[in-house]
């Protein structure tokens, strides 16, 4: 299991509930969020503020179960990507569910995973900020456990991390990884004589070590199954041939990484594929949106509607809401928006009605969200669907990066609606 401060998770417990977390009790101010955990208050009559979103502690049990299952069975070590949830109590939830590490897109980023100790990153991004490259050679010197692996994919990038690195007096190389891309994708070489330059100018540097190749087969323009495949032949193929040309000599593995949350399919597939190395091949996979999964994009995009035998995500999300007018027939206004869901791949799905009369729960037939507002979610009733003031509405959402981000403190809760914890997050 990777390290992480368990110590420094610990504490998050001790932190002061107070006005800068939305959702919460009122009555709830001043205590710690331990303390409040202990009360184990139910979501629905134990005083949390609409809008409320909270995090279904058995779908997140499941999730976590279901890709240590399948990383652990087509051989890929797994380090899934933070900038989902920047939570550290998930982080832990995942490295004790067998992480190799855990994934990050900025230096800030990278920053939030060492407050909790996190020892292995893989930093999806060519870093050619100078303050963030003097801070990670800071780091590196003061923990010989640590390792940072980070995308290169210029030679004026590698020109200029070098530069930083030399005036830091860096006391051991930074691992790096040629990024391949796609012509029209995002960032990452276009072509693999462009690798080759880039890897001829990290071998010219003392501060840059070449441990492998990886890439995002998500961003190759409308991509499909043959084309994923197409692309991912070409990065397994730029380190079998990087190998062939002894350029990983003296590494102790060869990490060769791809992976999102829609194609890992396809990933583990290719990377099965790989001959031999001079070194062990480090097949890391980096999906993140499967900790929670959703009621929308991944709902449709998730390679276990192709592999049903392997296991099924399900949604962790559901944000509970009000009614807080009816002012015309058919239509109903919500108390939460822009500012509370996402909205960039897709609009809140209605799934459950709590009667503000009884508490009783049921489906949320005839109901859809047409458009959001910052603060209000515009509902749609249709046929003989019933809604009154004062009713929750149970929201599934789609695409969690964008949910987590608008919560910095949210309620883990049983089925029933017993909240035992609270996950804080870090954006």
């Amino acid at each position: 299991m990777a390290a992480i401060a368990a110590d420094a998770v610990a504490r998050l417990a001790e932190e002061r509930v107070d006005h800068r977390f939305k959702g919460l009790p009122p009555d709830a101010q001043g205590r710690t969020v331990g303390e409040l955990a202990a009360e184990r208050r139910s979501l629905f009559t134990g005083g949390f503020t609409t809008p409320v979103l909270a995090l279904s502690a058995e779908a997140l049990d499941h999730n976590l179960a279901v890709m240590e299952r399948y990383s652990a069975g087509h051989g890929l070590a797994f380090a899934p990507h933070g900038k989902t949830s920047m939570a550290p109590r998930l982080f832990e939830r995942q490295l004790a569910h067998g992480a190799w590490g855990i994934t990050a897109a900025t230096a800030a980023q990278v920053r939030v995973y060492r407050a909790f100790g996190v020892r292995r990153i893989f930093l999806a991004n060519e870093v050619v900020d100078a303050a963030a490259l003097r801070w990670i050679a800071a780091e590196l010197a003061a923990d010989a456990d640590l390792r940072i692996i980070t995308y290169v994919d210029s030679v004026r990038g590698v020109e200029l991390m070098d530069a930083t690195l030399r005036d830091a007096g860096a006391g051991r190389p930074l691992d790096v990884v040629v990024e391949l891309g796609e012509t029209g994708g995002r960032t990452g070489v276009r072509t693999e004589a462009d690798a080759t330059r880039v890897a001829d100018a990290v071998a010219a540097t003392g501060t840059l070590r070449l441990v492998g190749v990886a890439g995002y087969e998500a961003e190759i323009p409308d991509a499909d199954g043959e084309t994923v495949r197409a692309w991912m032949r070409r990065l397994t193929g730029l380190a079998v041939a990087f190998d062939k040309e002894n350029r990983f000599a003296g590494v102790e593995e060869i990490v060769v990484s791809a992976g999102g949350s829609a194609w890992f399919d396809a990933v583990a597939e290719v990377f099965a594929e790989l001959p031999p190395l001079s070194a062990p091949v480090l097949r890391l996979l980096r999906s993140g949106a499967y900790v929670t999964h959703d009621d929308g994009q991944y709902r449709s995009k998730t390679p276990f509607n192709r592999l049903p035998e392997e296991g099924a995500l399900q949604p962790a999300f559901r944000l509970w809401a009000q009614v807080v007018s009816r002012p015309e027939p058919g239509m109903a206004y919500l108390n939460a928006g822009k500012r509370d869901v996402s909205y960039d791949l897709g609009l809140p799905e209605p799934q459950l009605v709590r009667s503000a009369r009884d508490g009783a729960l049921r489906p949320a037939e005839g109901l859809t969200v047409t458009r959001l507002a910052d603060q209000h979610a515009f509902v749609a009733l249709s046929g003989d669907a019933e809604l009154e003031v004062g009713d929750w509405v149970g929201l599934g959402l789609s695409h969690p990066c964008t949910v987590f981000e608008k919560w910095p403190l949210i309620p883990l809760a049983t089925a029933d609606g017993t909240v035992t914890d609270y996950v804080r997050t870090f954006f």
